[in-house]
């Protein structure tokens, strides 16, 4: 199945009725976006639930037409990525699909106490059972995924990483090197040359957001500069600032995944017109400056 550059997100899904779920699932699908975005704790399992009810009673939605994917081990409390939580999860988040399989499963958090053993052992038998097709991470630094390669054997591609226009510390520390701004400290260690290197894709969440989750950016009085960059920019290609900000994300040269993160049709199409426009290096570059990030 061909990689989206656009996955839908489902956190925010889990107030739908099943009837709403399903127009959402078809819109999505009919805009060519079958990359569906799960983890065990949106809704406490709810999203995951209304979603699956929606495909089981929809047989125009085929499984296969689908790529699914969820994440685990957060837990209210603590981080858990032991080998008995993993399956537990697993098989949680199957029975609310509704399905057999997840085309992908990435660890959510990195777990303080993780035994790599324990994971490989888990990701051992979800392979061999056929419930999990394949494996990555989430919010995992260079030296936390090379600690879980000392045991896994199954190749961990992809990595879900916040970043936006103003949150993109991965970018302005490769900028600002040998340098003594905000933007030079590292940390995480170097995570996006690491992802290029060893061809893991980055998937994008919260594309929209101002650091410390103070909310969407476009649109913000703090991000003012930005905004009035974002609009120009945007009028100049006759759409808006929302698919000019996830076509900034999609312009790196990385090849980006953007995770949307959105309950609205309306939106969900918007963002999706982002696939179809190229930033130039001037505009890039512009609005990577009008968002605080210096170039030394």
């Amino acid at each position: 199945m061909e990689q989206n550059r656009i996955i839908v997100g489902c956190m925010r899904l889990s107030g739908k009725t099943p009837e709403e779920m399903n127009e959402f699932l078809h819109t999505a699908v009919d805009l060519g976006l079958n990359w569906f975005d799960h983890a065990d704790i949106y809704g406490g399992g709810l999203s995951e639930t209304i979603f699956g009810q929606a495909l089981s009673k929809d047989d125009s939605l085929r499984r296969e037409d689908l790529f699914l994917q969820s994440k685990c081990g957060i837990r209210k409390g603590n981080y858990n990525l032991s080998k008995e939580y993993i399956l537990s999860s697993v098989d949680g988040i199957l029975e609310r699909l509704n399905t057999d399989y997840l085309d992908l499963l990435l660890l959510h958090r990195p777990d303080a106490l993780v035994e790599p053993e324990e994971v490989a052992a888990a990701f051992d038998i979800l392979e061999s059972a056929g419930k999990v097709r394949a494996f990555g991470v989430s919010n995992h630094k260079p030296s936390q995924i090379e600690l879980l390669k000392t045991c896994v054997r199954q190749e961990l591609n992809y990595n879900q990483l916040q970043f936006s226009i103003p949150v993109s510390n991965m970018v302005a520390q490769g900028m600002e090197v040998n340098m003594e701004t905000p933007g030079s400290f590292d940390h995480d260690g170097s995570v996006l040359d690491y992802c290029r290197i060893h061809h893991i894709t980055i998937q994008a969440w919260s594309p929209f957001q101002m650091p410390a989750w103070k909310g969407p950016f476009i649109g913000s009085k703090e991000y003012s500069e930005l905004n009035t960059a974002l609009n120009e920019v945007a009028e100049e290609h006759h759409t808006t600032p929302t698919v000019i900000a996830a076509a900034w994300i999609l312009r790196h040269p990385a090849g980006m995944q953007v995770v949307t993160g959105t309950a609205s049709t309306s939106r969900l199409k918007e963002i999706n017109e982002a696939t179809s426009i190229t930033l130039t290096r001037e505009e890039w570059y512009r609005l990577y400056l009008a968002a605080g990030h210096p170039l030394p």
